[in-house]
């Protein structure tokens, strides 16, 4: 029987921590490919900047100021948590294999928690507000024909809907920009904690050890323009257009954006499909021009 001393509680978060770092670095987050991570110092962040495409003009006299519509565009931090209760027999009785696996499991579940913080909000991008106040995909964005959001706008959409579609919906994204479509805004990263003194009061009335993992963050929308979503038939045609719309796209003042189409996302269910239409060859006499195009994403938390 093991005596449990301070000694023994700190070897023992140790190896808890080995575990819950070990599980970190074995799994592979994949949403540093359609996020932008930005590093939060407060409760919220407001991006009041988004929407604003300047561009370069010839300097004939004094500088042209631009008045650019203002977008009061808030991402608000939330806290996020998981925590294990060791009980005191086990250590006594020297049984801690069993929480081995489920330390480096909490350790996976942190790495992969933007994951499922910034894949899920595409999904939900249809009936999610962004900064113009529309939804992320919609039908309706206002495109103004003045830089400061002045004039009769012009709807413009970043999605394309089929009502007999039954099967779920795939994204085209432009992830080449200085930030990409989804913002993943970073207040406080994962940390393993422990509460493990004598006196504390769940080990004194429940004979319970706590280790925890504690995170604060949010994520939120980027460029509506950087991004088109397809709730219809994946086929070739409709990828293309996909493509040829986002490269239409303009900001306020009707300046091209030069959007380029970088990566195809879609759930696993499409995955055969997706790889086919952007790896394969079609035969000898004729080739598949999709091969190469875009990035394949198979977002496992979409």
């Amino acid at each position: 029987m093991a005596l449990v001393t301070p000694a023994l509680l700190t070897a023992l978060f140790t190896a808890f921590k080995s575990e819950f770092e070990q599980g970190k670095s074995e799994a592979a987050p994949q949403f540093t490919k359609i996020a932008s991570v930005i590093k939060s110092t407060s409760a919220s962040n407001t991006y009041g900047w988004l929407g604003k495409f300047p561009s370069l003009a010839k300097w004939v006299g004094d500088r042209n100021v631009q008045s650019m519509k203002a977008h009061a565009y808030t991402i608000t931090n939330d806290d996020y948590e998981s925590t294990v209760g060791v009980d005191r027999n086990d250590i006594e009785d020297d049984n801690l294999g069993v929480y081995s696996p489920i330390f480096k499991e909490m350790g996976s579940a942190a790495a992969i928690h933007p994951d499922e913080m910034c894949f899920e909000l595409l999904a939900a991008g249809f009936t999610t507000l962004c900064y113009d106040g529309q939804n992320f995909f919609d039908t309706d964005h206002p495109v103004a024909p003045n830089a400061d959001g002045t004039g009769a706008a012009v709807s413009t959409a970043n999605m394309a809907e089929d009502v007999a579609y039954e099967g779920e919906p795939w994204f085209v994204l432009d992830t080449s920009k200085a930030l990409k479509p989804i913002i993943f805004q970073e207040r406080k990263k994962p940390q393993l904690l422990a509460m493990t003194k004598v006196d504390d009061e769940v080990v004194f009335t429940s004979k319970q050890y706590r280790y925890g993992v504690d995170c604060r963050d949010a994520a939120g929308f980027g460029f509506w323009q950087l991004a088109f979503a397809n709730k219809r038939a994946l086929t070739p045609d409709n990828l293309w257009d996909s493509i040829e719309k986002m490269r239409s796209f303009t900001a306020d003042g009707g300046r091209k954006l030069g959007i380029k189409s970088t990566m195809l996302v879609v759930p696993a269910s499409m995955e055969k499909l997706a790889t086919r239409m952007l790896e394969r060859e079609l035969d000898s006499n004729s080739s598949n021009e999709l091969k190469g195009r875009l990035e394949l994403l198979v977002a496992d938390y979409l």
